[in-house]
């Protein structure tokens, strides 16, 4: 049987509480009338990213992946409409006229999260940045703002560039269990690492590393910040609502340093919801 709009958003919105915590909170600042649809982006982005914690192999990961890229390229959605998340999404990729594509390459993106290769250079980064946390920031404006969305495409780049070094460095410990480095390449090359080393955590030159991969994420923050600066107000900032949050993970992991290889550079939860909130009222990130 098929899920209703109201229904499907709600279960949306459930679900997104323990797959996504900081997200689910500035869902709660947003527009009662675009919550829903939100939350069903979110959810999506979140089952996404939690592919590889559900499965042994890489194939059953890819082929998780693909229903969810048939899904959005509009195959099969009859019989998936029983699912409460994929018939938010497809009730919120309907009402607002979502790009398919990008939520297609989105899935695509996701494929390298289930290998262990390496991020070769800033620009495969950058790319896959593009295609999954810039993505969510650009199609989230979609949904509160339409009409603000062009003039803040460039603001989403950079925005979602530094929102994913922020989450690189508070995953950092698990990726390190999973031997999977995310930092490029040619940051590690610069400060004298291979990946390897890396994960051994132990060369001096780790701290060098990651203050640089830092100072990356803070350089996309002040371009987005200067992107978006005039441009950003009310509902459309509240897309920028998670960003927030980055500012803090640099702070917190410039302080730990090497420790981030087995910490990771999170707040307490009671002073993300209020940089959260703040973040809303300044409408600003």
């Amino acid at each position: 049987m098929a899920t209703g709009r109201d229904e499907a958003y709600e279960a949306c919105l459930t679900t997104l509480r323990s797959t996504d915590l900081d997200r689910y909170l500035a869902c709660l600042l947003m527009p009662e009338e675009k919550r829903g649809a939100v939350a069903a982006l979110y959810a999506f982005n979140a089952e996404l990213a939690r592919v590889r914690d559900v499965v042994r192999d890489p194939l059953p990961g890819e082929i998780r992946l693909q229903w969810w890229r048939d899904l959005v390229e509009g195959q099969g959605a009859g019989d998936a409409m029983a699912n409460p998340l994929a018939a938010g999404l497809i009730h919120a990729i309907e009402e607002h006229k979502l790009p398919r594509a990008a939520l297609a390459a989105m899935t695509e993106a996701r494929i390298f999260d289930l290998y262990d290769d390496p991020m070769e250079s800033r620009s495969m980064f950058e790319g896959y940045a593009g295609e999954t946390s810039s993505a969510l920031i650009q199609m989230t404006t979609l949904i509160l703002a339409p009409d603000a969305a062009p003039q803040l495409a460039d603001a989403a780049g950079h925005a979602g560039i530094a929102q994913l070094v922020a989450g690189v460095l508070l995953l950092t410990p698990l990726h390190r269990r999973r031997s999977q480095v995310y930092l490029p390449a040619d940051i590690l090359s610069a400060t004298g690492l291979t990946a390897p080393a890396f994960l051994e955590g132990e060369s001096p030159a780790v701290a060098h590393a990651i203050k640089a991969f830092i100072g990356y994420g803070r350089d996309h923050l002040a371009s987005a910040r200067a992107a978006a600066k005039g441009k950003l107000a009310q509902p459309a900032a509240d897309a920028y609502l998670p960003v927030a949050l980055a500012q803090s993970v640099f702070d917190k992991a410039e302080k730990l340093g090497p420790a981030c290889l087995s910490e990771p550079p999170v707040s307490p939860q009671w002073l993300r919801m209020w940089r959260l909130w703040r973040a809303h009222r300044r409408a600003a990130f």
